[in-house]
């Protein structure tokens, strides 16, 4: 009581009635927090989401938590104030850190409104409009929210910044020296973002065929790709930088080559005419591109010709290219029966044979 006295002089020492109607103040509170303010807020949501107003209902949906504990706050301290008959809201010993509670839950609500796009930052924009510098802008904000919260709160209490900025400038320069690494990988991350060379959900490869997989998430010191055996690999963004990247989302259109060898002894005009069909069997098939298709001799060994068949798919599909490539493999074993012509070895495995 001493103690309260000296903080609060005009302490008034409560009754049992005033600590019974103190209770009772906050269970109406909790009542009209959990039944009606919470139900409220749930139907203006499901509201917003009608009318096709996503955003906002997000954002009030992420607000509700620091709505609730505002409105709790509010309601406790209106029955302390009650219960020792001191207005804490005004009083000089208690206003400041009543508003710092509630600058706080204002923050937090922003807090959370980024911390939901973080986790879904393509919320905010179309599929045909991803843009992988968002993850980096919310994760910078979250940060920023929470320093300006802290500058906010401690400007309440008379906190001396200046002095605290100058000793966390002189700090970040020490820091700087001893993180070099981790703000190469950092400023490889921006270059990553401002490049853009991939998005979230791409299917990329290096130069190197090392890391080949798809892009789960992009962050400031690494990106985490799932590769083919899905395994989950954080790769150092400097390490992307550093290396020629294929995307191989962005491919419309998937390249299939195949060699074949002919015997050296099959009549050259036969051999004319089954390259001349198989280039039309290419040409006519449904998925095939027509503008380049190349079926030609392009070797010549001891007792065989090498011949390429090479032509390009319309699609990015991998199993749509497998099976064109597989149906033109099948019309060309149909066309050298028809036309009696003989296969050879492939020159390697026919020498390693004479080797044996």
């Amino acid at each position: 009581m001493d103690s309260l006295h000296w903080l609060l002089p005009k302490f008034t020492v409560p009754t049992w009635l005033d600590g019974l109607i103190a209770v009772i103040i906050c269970l109406v509170g909790w009542l009209i927090q959990r039944f009606i303010i919470k139900k409220i807020i749930h139907r203006v949501v499901l509201f917003l989401k009608d009318r096709q107003r996503n955003f906002q209902a997000n954002v009030l949906a992420q607000f509700s938590k620091a709505i609730g504990y505002a409105f709790m706050t509010t309601v406790i301290v209106l029955s302390l104030s009650y219960l020792i008959k001191v207005p804490l809201f005004t009083h000089p010993s208690t206003k400041n850190f009543v508003l710092s509670i509630m600058v706080f839950f204002a923050f937090k609500g922003i807090y959370d409104v980024l911390n939901f796009y973080t986790k879904q930052p393509f919320e905010l924009t179309s599929e045909e409009d991803q843009n992988v510098l968002l993850p980096f802008f919310l994760r910078i904000g979250k940060v920023l929210i929470m320093i300006f919260a802290m500058f906010t709160i401690a400007s309440f209490w008379d906190f001396n910044l200046n002095g605290f900025l100058t000793g966390i400038g002189l700090t970040g320069v020490a820091i700087a020296f001893g993180i070099r690494d981790t703000l190469a990988h950092v400023f490889g991350g921006m270059s990553v973002a401002l490049d853009n060379p991939f998005q979230i959900g791409d299917w990329i490869a290096t130069e190197d065929q090392k890391i080949e997989g798809t892009i789960e998430d992009i962050n400031l010191r690494s990106t985490l790709i799932q590769t083919g055996d899905k395994g989950l690999v954080y790769v150092p963004n400097s390490y992307l930088v550093n290396r020629p990247l294929y995307n191989l989302s962005k491919r419309e259109k998937r390249k299939c080559e195949q060699f074949l060898y002919i015997a050296a002894a099959n009549n050259e005009e036969d051999i004319r005419s089954a390259l001349t069909a198989i280039h039309k069997e290419i040409y006519l098939h449904a998925k095939t591109e027509k503008d380049m298709i190349h079926v030609f001799i392009d070797e010549f060994h001891h007792d065989s010709y090498r011949v390429l068949v090479r032509f390009f798919v319309a699609t990015n599909d991998t199993a749509v290219m497998l099976e064109v490539r597989q149906d033109i493999l099948f019309a060309i074993r149909q066309i050298m029966e028809e036309l009696s012509i003989t296969l050879a070895s492939h020159p390697e495995e026919e020498s390693l044979r004479n080797k044996k």
